[in-house]
């Protein structure tokens, strides 16, 4: 079971199965939201998500592109993402690093390296996208 919370503990999920899509976002938004060079995220089925624990506690931050970010509204941690395409899908990302115990997931892209910051670069195998997936 793949399982995981944010960092005070007080909100905490499930997944039972996750969507071929796990990429690494470089993008201003996501940069900014998780305080880093990039953000992963694995997209997932609503179907196949719950929150099982502090659901009260999901703060939602809309962003002026029509994207929502949810986060902890005790301890801040980075949650979860969805765009449009989400929405029109039934889907959402979630926060890799906010996993306690995770099967086997692999980012398998860079996507958004067209915003990426200029003191990194991403010198692994996986495919490369100036915006998103092509």
């Amino acid at each position: 079971m793949n399982q995981g919370s944010c960092l005070c503990g007080k909100v905490q999920f499930k997944v039972t199965k996750f969507l071929p899509a796990v990429a690494h976002c470089h993008c201003s938004m996501c940069r900014k939201f998780h305080g880093a060079a990039f953000s992963t995220y694995a997209e997932v089925s609503l179907e196949d998500f719950t929150v099982t624990a502090g659901e009260q506690l999901l703060q939602s931050y809309q962003a002026a592109n029509g994207t929502v970010r949810k986060f902890c509204k005790c301890c801040g941690s980075s949650l979860i993402f969805e765009s449009r395409y989400n929405r029109q899908d039934k889907t959402i990302e979630i926060a890799l690093a906010a996993f306690d115990v995770i099967e086997h997931v692999a980012p398998n892209a860079h996507i958004y390296l067209s915003s990426k910051v200029d003191w990194f670069e991403p010198n692994d195998e996986l495919p490369k996208f100036k915006d998103f997936r092509e």
